[in-house]
Order: C-alpha cells, then sequence, then structure tokens
C-alpha cells in the first residue's frame, strides 16, 4: 500500500538568512519525522521530503507561514517505503547551478505555459498563434534516457550548467518558433526560459514541470518515464513508482 507522501518543491524568493533557516528547518523536519533535501540559497528554497501525509502537509503549512514562502506549491506522489535514507539541509550559492548570476527568477519569471494548454497546442501541432512548437528538454542527459515528450530537443549536456552555451550555439534555429522548455518539477525550465528569452528566443517554461503535466494530463504525448532523485528512481505518468506498478 502506498502511504508514504512525497513531495518535491521550489520557489525562488530572496533569503539573506538562508544559513540561519538551515537548522532551524532541519529541526523541524526532524521533529516531524521526515525525510529527504531540503537546499536553501539567497534565491530561494528547493525541497525533496517524505513521510507521514500529515506531517509532510504539516511541515509546508509552517513554511508557508513565512511570507516568504506563502507562494510555496507542492507536487505529490505515494510509494509504499520511505525513499530517502536520511534528512538533509544544505546552504548552497544557487538551488540550481547554471552559473549565471544575472539570471534571478525571484525578480521576474519568464511566461510559463500550463499542462492543459500545452496538450492542446500538442494535439493542434502549434500554439494558439499557429505558430510551432519545440519542446526542449533541459534535463541531463541521462534523465531524458528514462523518458521524454515525442520529438522534444535534447542537447546532450551532462549538468546543467552547460545549458547556457548549448542555448546559445542553437539560438538562430529557434527563431520564429515558440519553445517550451521542460524539466523535472520546473525548476530548471524556469531558469532556462529566462536565459532564452535573454538571448532573443520566444521561449516559455513547462508550469509544474513534467510532474505537474503527469499529475493535470497524465501521458499525452509523453514517451517512458520521468527520473527522480531519489530511491523510487522513477515515477510512470500516473506518478507511481516504475517498480510498484511493474508489479501491479
Amino acid at each position: 500500500m502506498a502511504s508514504v507522501l512525497n513531495i518535491s518543491a521550489y520557489l525562488f524568493t530572496r533569503l539573506d538568512d538562508a544559513a540561519d533557516l538551515k537548522p532551524v528547518l532541519h529541526g523541524r523536519a526532524v521533529a516531524a519525522g521526515l525525510k529527504g533535501t531540503i537546499l536553501l540559497a539567497e534565491e530561494g528554497i528547493n525541497l525533496f521530503l517524505a513521510g507521514d501525509a500529515e506531517a509532510v502537509r504539516g511541515f509546508v503549512a509552517s513554511l508557508r507561514a513565512d511570507a516568504r514562502f506563502a507562494g510555496l506549491t507542492t507536487k505529490e506522489s505515494w510509494s509504499g517505503e520511505q525513499p530517502f535514507g536520511r534528512m538533509l539541509v544544505k546552504v548552497k550559492r544557487e538551488i540550481i547551478r547554471m552559473d549565471h548570476p544575472a539570471i534571478r527568477p525571484d525578480a521576474g519569471r519568464a511566461p510559463a505555459v500550463d499542462p492543459v494548454t500545452l496538450r492542446r497546442w500538442l494535439d493542434d501541432g502549434a500554439d494558439d498563434d499557429g505558430r510551432e512548437i519545440v519542446l526542449l528538454d533541459t534535463r541531463n542527459a541521462f534523465e531524458v534516457d528514462y523518458g521524454a515528450f515525442e520529438g522534444a530537443l535534447d542537447w546532450r549536456i551532462e549538468r546543467f550548467t552547460q545549458f547556457p552555451d548549448a542555448a546559445t550555439a542553437a539560438a538562430a534555429e529557434l527563431e520564429g518558433k515558440t519553445v517550451v522548455s521542460y524539466c523535472t518539477g520546473g525548476i530548471r525550465c524556469e531558469k532556462a526560459a529566462i536565459y532564452l528569452r535573454e538571448i532573443g528566443v520566444e521561449a516559455y517554461q513547462l508550469d509544474g514541470g513534467i510532474l505537474g503535466y503527469f499529475e493535470h494530463v497524465g501521458g499525452a504525448h509523453w514517451n517512458g518515464e520521468c527520473f527522480v532523485f531519489d530511491e523510487r528512481e522513477a515515477l510512470t505518468p500516473s506518478l507511481a513508482p516504475l517498480a510498484a506498478e511493474a508489479a501491479a
């Protein structure tokens, strides 16, 4: 029985006290019996947690009580066992490393397209203005190998810091097209869309990433599974661990 609630969430929000928050959030999570990872940086928070449903949701509610985290939204899935071995809270330079400090989503997001709209565009073969849709996978190559949108661009990057150079090299071939960047939960494609727009590409981010798309749309136009960074390894479009669905 899938009784462990797993959540992923991130929010770009200015944090000048990330180091002070580290022990506070760690103590609160451990007291709630949660395991996973929380990343803190000046640009925001990124977290992956699992545990008893009431405890997980209570922890998120306590975070949102801080006005800086009021806009935090979570993506939920379930597993039969705890997929994390311990509870870690880390302070980083960036919550997702790009090595482009001028890219600050907390100062303004790139336009986003919601999963239902993206599916309609893909069904129609064009956006609402009749422009060609290009899906751009911003994940690392090994993640893409687990599954991807049909026909998506995959630049075979090994780490996200390689994305800006790859994007700049491909900018000319993306001209005149509507580019939708996507990633697992939304964090990488949020930075990616901002960078693409700065180099003149008409780019949008997939709101909520692949997991948000699975939640609202399912597996339409998707092939395979979605790699996740915990012991579940990958999730199917029904948001079930691959091994669990295979055994059902």
